[in-house]
């Protein structure tokens, strides 16, 4: 996905191609410097200069670099949501065990390759964005809808508490294996898997 969800607070929501181009190469710079620098040195002016625009085009769509690194964690939602979605188009009649798999696989493989998302992923890593945006609700919310018919069940209040606990001890897990190895242990990732297969059974089956 080139350009940020419309539901992003931008200062000015891009029109034209040429304008959607820019912001793309602003939200890849930022993930960039993010990798290299951190947040807290993170600048405006640094990743204006990285993106080979003037400042001002920045702070066209960006008040400050909160605002920036949140748009990079909404960015970062929708290319996650087109991963799994073109993970599952591919398992056919897939059931909600094989649905489990393509959602933490895909959240790995884009933690272990995706740039700045070790630091921002969906909006928890850093302070950013509102403070009560609460992330996983969003991510929690995107899934319910995506997989609901891989559970064989409606999208209701009861699902959506489901995966928000999914989701909640999946971030929890994970960033743990992340803490123990750099690239994700994997016997504490497996430790993850069986846990939510557990939970997840005992709801879903």
């Amino acid at each position: 996905m080139n350009t940020v969800p419309h539901a992003t607070p931008l200062r000015r929501a891009p029109v034209q191609r040429r304008s959607a181009e820019r912001l793309t190469r602003i939200l890849d710079a930022c993930a960039d410097l993010l990798d290299e620098v951190g947040y807290d040195a993170l600048s405006t002016r640094a990743v204006a200069l990285r993106a080979g625009v003037p400042i001002g085009s920045v702070y066209r769509f960006f008040g400050n670099k909160r605002q920036m690194a949140d748009a990079l964690a909404q960015r970062n939602l929708e290319r996650y949501t087109e991963r799994v979605t073109k993970r599952l188009e591919g398992t056919g009649d897939a059931g909600w065990r094989e649905a489990l798999d393509a959602v933490l696989d895909e959240y790995l493989a884009m933690k272990r390759t995706a740039p700045g998302f070790s630091l921002v992923d969906f909006g928890n890593q850093i302070p950013i964005g509102d403070r009560h945006a609460e992330p996983n609700h969003r991510v929690a919310e995107r899934l319910t809808a995506l997989l609901s018919g891989y559970v064989g069940r409606r999208p209701d209040d009861d699902l959506r508490r489901v995966f928000l606990v999914a989701v909640e001890t999946a971030d929890t897990l994970v960033q743990l294996a992340f803490r123990v190895a750099p690239d994700g242990d994997e016997k504490v990732i497996e430790e993850a898997r069986e846990l939510l297969r557990a939970y997840l059974g005992r709801v879903l089956d």
